[in-house]
């Protein structure tokens, strides 16, 4: 684990992203309710913001944190993918990166989970931080134009 007991609290936050594709019919039943588990995105929700408060519990290394908030948001740009987003804020020692990526990808799996006997074939992508702030290191934003991993040459 890293010494941060040197550095003062400062006020930081996170956002992360997360992609999950499936079939249409998939997403209209999730959107409509019509999922035999539940309401698939409720429980992804509530998947996301208890994994992002037990980040140090799954990851090695990472600090303990007392997470001030966590929001989780789900939109629809296309009639086969819900993207997942998820902002996380402390004043700590430490940034949230890692607590944001946990939320998102926690998220993503659980609409799989609850979606699987529907469609087996879902993915899940693109799970990155799309910016960061406070702390030594400042801000990041990710460009638009930034590629991902399965996009560079």
């Amino acid at each position: 684990m890293v010494d941060v007991g040197e550095k003062s609290p400062t006020r930081r936050s996170a956002r992360a992203s997360a992609l999950v594709a499936m079939q249409p019919e998939t997403l209209r039943r999730i959107r409509s309710s019509e999922v035999a588990k539940g309401d698939v995105l409720e429980v992804a929700r509530l998947a996301g913001i208890m994994a992002a408060k037990r980040t140090s519990d799954l990851i090695p290394l990472c600090h303990p944190l007392a997470l001030e908030s966590i929001e989780i948001q789900f939109d629809f740009p296309d009639d086969q993918h819900i993207a997942i987003s998820a902002v996380v804020k402390i004043t700590a020692k430490t940034g949230v990166e890692m607590e944001a990526l946990v939320a998102v990808t926690a998220a993503a799996l659980t609409i799989y989970d609850m979606c699987k006997a529907v469609d087996r074939g879902m993915t899940i992508h693109r799970v990155r931080v799309d910016e960061k702030d406070g702390g030594r290191s400042g801000h990041f934003l990710r460009s638009e134009t930034d590629p991902t991993p399965d996009e560079r040459p």
